[in-house]
């Protein structure tokens, strides 16, 4: 599959990535549980009458893909591709909190049709105009790399010049009790975290949406070249060095090959063992973290695509990410490796364009 370009970036995080200088403001947090994102002032892009209506996964999802959209230059994409673990997990709590509440009578379909995984694509295409292909993808921690996939084959089989890719997940109440109660989130007596050196289990839960613009042409705006991608639903530990050596011998790699990779330690002491194998494996790569900036969740690789497109074209390593002291003076290829609870593993190759 021919390589394609990612032409801009767009993230809502818990780091104030919507604004300039993103790499030099990046905060980490390990004293909490749970970060939330730091949402804009959705009047500035979104009808107050319409704000009402809409969970906050569909209203961070319509402000990062109005960003990404607008970086690129481009009204409307030739298609629409999200991926979501959870999806508008707030109006699902809401519908059957009413069927509960009503003895499953009198029920308005509102909150059911808004529960939906694919109401951020419905809702962005409703937005637009845009009566292109429209797609979502549920596979919890792999839904953005299976809808990079998808807009490769779009861009690569003709279909599609400019595609719009998203990942979005959100927060809400019922599911962080419940996430705390099958130890999940790590509990308050562990805090506060060690990302890289954990003894305990659990994960600190985060949100966010991040949206890319992937061309088959190269632009002023370019960040990076999505060169390749590589998925499996399961992994024995003692198979990571064989599951990267493999994607990097596909694409004609060496382990020196790669300047950086950015590893998904999320501070689980159980699952954090897959990224140590990697570290062992790619010795002479700059080695990045990144889950003390955004939190764990279904699509925390969003976050680090986005923040790989940034050291791309920017040149420039946070030191704030950085788990070794390797800081490369170029950097040409950047390797994502990420994992939820030691299951979707996800492999994406991001090179200098």
């Amino acid at each position: 599959m021919s390589a394609v370009y990612i032409n801009s970036a767009a993230c809502i995080s818990a780091q104030d990535t919507l604004n300039d200088n993103i790499l030099q403001n990046l905060t980490p947090e390990n004293s909490l549980s749970i970060i939330k994102a730091i949402e804009p002032n959705y009047k500035e892009f979104i009808p107050p009458a319409m704000i009402r209506r809409m969970s906050k996964t569909v209203k961070m999802s319509s402000v990062a893909s109005a960003y990404a959209l607008k970086e690129a230059g481009i009204e409307k994409p030739d298609a629409i591709i999200v991926g979501t673990g959870m999806g508008c997990s707030q109006d699902s709590e809401k519908f059957l909190k009413n069927v509960i509440d009503n003895h499953e009578e009198f029920l308005t379909p509102t909150y059911f049709i808004q529960s939906t995984h694919n109401t951020v694509a419905g809702q962005i295409a409703l937005g637009l105009q845009c009566h292109a292909y429209n797609f979502t993808y549920v596979n919890t921690s792999s839904s953005l790399e299976f809808s990079f996939l998808d807009a490769q084959l779009q861009i690569n089989d003709g279909e599609a010049d400019n595609v719009l890719v998203g990942s979005t997940d959100e927060q809400t109440d019922r599911t962080m009790e419940l996430y705390r109660l099958n130890n999940t989130i790590k509990k308050e007596g562990n805090l506060p975290v060690n990302y890289l050196n954990s003894e305990t289990a659990g994960v600190v839960w985060g949100e966010g949406a991040s949206f890319f613009v992937v061309g088959k042409d190269k632009t002023e705006n370019t960040y990076a070249q999505l060169t390749d991608i590589k998925i499996t639903n399961r992994l024995e530990v003692d198979e990571t060095t064989g599951f990267i050596q493999d994607f990097l011998a596909k694409n004609n790699l060496t382990a020196n090959d790669i300047d950086a990779v950015i590893l998904g330690f999320s501070g689980d002491s159980e699952s954090d063992v897959y990224y140590t194998h990697a570290m062992e494996l790619l010795p002479s790569s700059s080695h990045l973290y990144f889950k003390h900036l955004s939190g764990e969740f279904n699509t925390a690789s969003g976050f680090s695509t986005f923040m790989a497109c940034h050291i791309l074209k920017d040149q420039q390593i946070p030191e704030i990410m950085m788990i070794n002291a390797k800081n490369k003076s170029e950097v040409k290829n950047v390797l994502l490796y990420n994992h939820l609870a030691g299951n979707d593993h996800s492999l994406v190759l991001l090179e200098k364009a």
